[in-house]
């Protein structure tokens, strides 16, 4: 019995003096997630390019009412795409010098002032007029037309200048592009005696000179090059070597224009690992030209891309288009190919010469142009988009 109650004595005592000493709850202890570290932002920006703008005296005289020259409808079925896109070039073919020239087609061209209006109106930022008729009205003509061009202030102009450097910079979505255009010549004319950049033309010195310096002051630089055989279908032994030439100089992008007609894309190995584009012809985006394959030209398209230190082009593609015009020179228009239809394509001027123009024949020439070709307008949905 005595054991009994000793126990139990020990065993209340046991109790009291834990009751009495009860240990601290262990504290509670936060767990911090690591935070993920921030992604860099993302940029993209679209160029759409657009080759030949030549105007024949036969598109000048239709255009004009009374010595007034509205040139807008010549547009209008595809300034849907330019104005959506971030940038667009245009290698303007022809000087616009003002009436006091006289207004002329081939060969040496003038083309109506009003028609600058109308480029920047269609959604175009970049015009180009190194090519083989910028003499055409001699040094003064240039002049006029490069005044006339600095007063349109959504115009930058590349090719030709009074005085400065010879590239443009241009930052867009924080997207710097740096730009440079030459030509292979003047159509046998000359550069005005101390002048000699006046227009830039085709030097292999002078441009690995040119696109050494501007390399390292943007993110992707483009060359324009006026270059190549008229009416050639493929690019010539030339053009693939000032191409192979402009690679070795990390160019990102080559907009090539002078055959008036198509010619193939191609991506050239460059010495950083990356690649250069090349479109050697966009062909005729305007002309009243009388053969089949100088009414179908295309529109380039490239998205340039950069998230961080990343750099990329992607999408690269042509929107075919044609140039329609009608019996008498007439209702000149570029259309889309996607939109062209059978009873256009009847009323075309060159069918009546020529009954093998047809779709079929378009569609041979697209076979091989190296990159995708875009039947649809790309930006169909995006104001509806935008609306939601």
């Amino acid at each position: 019995m005595n054991k009994i109650i000793k126990f139990f004595t020990f065993f209340l005592f046991i109790l009291i003096l834990i009751s009495c000493n009860k240990l601290p709850e262990p504290e509670e202890i936060e767990i911090i997630a690591e935070e993920e570290p921030e992604k860099p932002p993302k940029y993209s920006l679209t160029l759409a390019a657009a080759g030949d703008n030549l105007f024949h005296e036969t598109i000048i005289n239709s255009y004009n009412q009374g010595g007034n020259y509205d040139f807008t409808p010549i547009y209008s079925e595809i300034k849907s795409i330019i104005e959506n896109c971030d940038l667009a070039f245009i290698n303007q073919e022809n000087v616009m010098a003002g009436a006091a020239y006289g207004y002329s087609g081939y060969p040496t061209f003038n083309t109506p002032e009003s028609l600058a209006r109308t480029l920047a109106e269609t959604g175009f930022d970049i015009i180009n007029i190194a090519n083989n008729h910028t003499m055409d009205m001699g040094r003064s003509g240039l002049y006029a037309t490069l005044d006339l061009l600095d007063e349109i202030e959504e115009f930058t102009v590349i090719g030709a200048r009074k005085s400065g450097e010879s590239h443009r910079i241009i930052t867009v979505n924080n997207i710097t592009l740096g730009f440079l255009s030459y030509t292979y010549g003047l159509n046998g004319l000359t550069l005005p005696a101390g002048e000699p950049n006046l227009v830039s033309l085709i030097n292999r010195d002078k441009i690995s000179s040119e696109v050494t310096a501007l390399r390292p002051l943007c993110d992707f630089l483009i060359v324009s090059m006026h270059w190549g055989e008229e009416y050639e279908l493929e690019a010539s032994a030339y053009q693939k070597s000032l191409a192979e030439f402009l690679a070795l100089h990390n160019v990102d992008l080559i907009i090539g224009h002078h055959p008036h007609v198509l010619q193939p894309a191609a991506s050239l190995d460059r010495p950083d690992g990356k690649k250069t584009l090349c479109f050697y012809s966009l062909g005729n985006f305007v002309s009243n030209q009388r053969e089949k394959e100088r009414i179908l030209g295309a529109l380039m398209l490239v998205t340039f891309n950069k998230e961080g230190g990343e750099l990329s082009i992607t999408d690269p593609a042509m929107i075919p288009v044609i140039c329609h015009f009608e019996a008498g020179y007439v209702n000149t228009k570029v259309y889309p190919l996607y939109s062209y239809t059978q009873e256009l394509l009847d009323k075309h001027n060159l069918k009546r010469f020529d009954s093998g123009m047809d779709f079929e024949f378009f569609n041979t020439i697209l076979l091989n142009m190296g990159v995708k070709m875009i039947m649809y307008n790309p930006f169909l949905f995006i104001n509806e988009e935008i609306q939601r």
